[in-house]
């Protein structure tokens, strides 16, 4: 099977000619590595195409790579129910340069974008609506990213005598318990757990 899509992959990279470059299959699906700039004339060939037909929008999420220069991939899936075949096409870019929004071609994309941007921090250009989506007016940071503290920068809790829910600096209770994951009895000595660095009275 994954012969055939290896076909499909390089019949796409030969009809858009410098778009695509990287083509990989895994697990029944193939993957294109789409150039920023030719997002949408990739993704309206795949859609229109009559050997392509990916009519159906699945997914789109980001896979954050701190080490890399561009650290994100934005991730999509696609499903072509007349050729009973899914395919993911994936962009890299990096904090601040923007990346086409597929509302245009895919409704459904809208708030997968916004989830994206929400929780990475990927911005889109084009847009209808790019706003946060599953975290509180005015947080901090997104969550996702791989080096946003696993205690977060706040806590949330309900005052009773102000009446209303209040917004803290995160305190604490105790210090973080460090593992090595090796060993059950010992503790890590040559790193910090994120968000241990927080705790106060920390030897390390």
């Amino acid at each position: 099977m994954d012969g055939g899509l290896q076909q499909v992959g390089e019949a796409i990279a030969a009809a858009l000619p410098s778009a695509i470059s990287g083509i990989s299959t895994a697990y029944g699906e193939l993957t294109l590595t789409v150039e920023p700039s030719r997002v949408i004339e990739t993704a309206t060939y795949l859609r229109d195409d009559p050997s392509c037909l990916f009519a159906s929008f699945i997914d789109l999420t980001a896979v954050d790579y701190p080490a890399r220069e561009k650290r994100f991939d934005v991730v999509t899936h696609l499903l072509s129910p007349k050729h009973n075949r899914r395919i993911r096409i994936k962009v890299a870019t990096d904090e601040t340069t923007p990346v086409a929004s597929l509302t245009g071609l895919y409704p459904a994309a809208n708030w997968f974008e916004r989830e994206a941007y929400d929780l990475f921090g990927v911005v889109f250009s084009g847009h209808p609506d790019l706003r946060r989506l599953l975290t509180d007016y005015g947080f901090d940071g997104h969550p996702l990213r791989k080096d946003f503290p696993m205690t977060g920068y706040v806590e949330v809790r309900y005052d009773d005598q102000q009446k209303r829910v209040v917004y803290e600096p995160v305190q604490l209770t105790q210090e973080f318990r460090s593992f090595d994951f090796l060993s059950p009895w010992e503790g890590a000595i040559d790193y910090v757990l994120p968000g241990d660095e927080k705790a106060k009275g920390n030897p390390r």
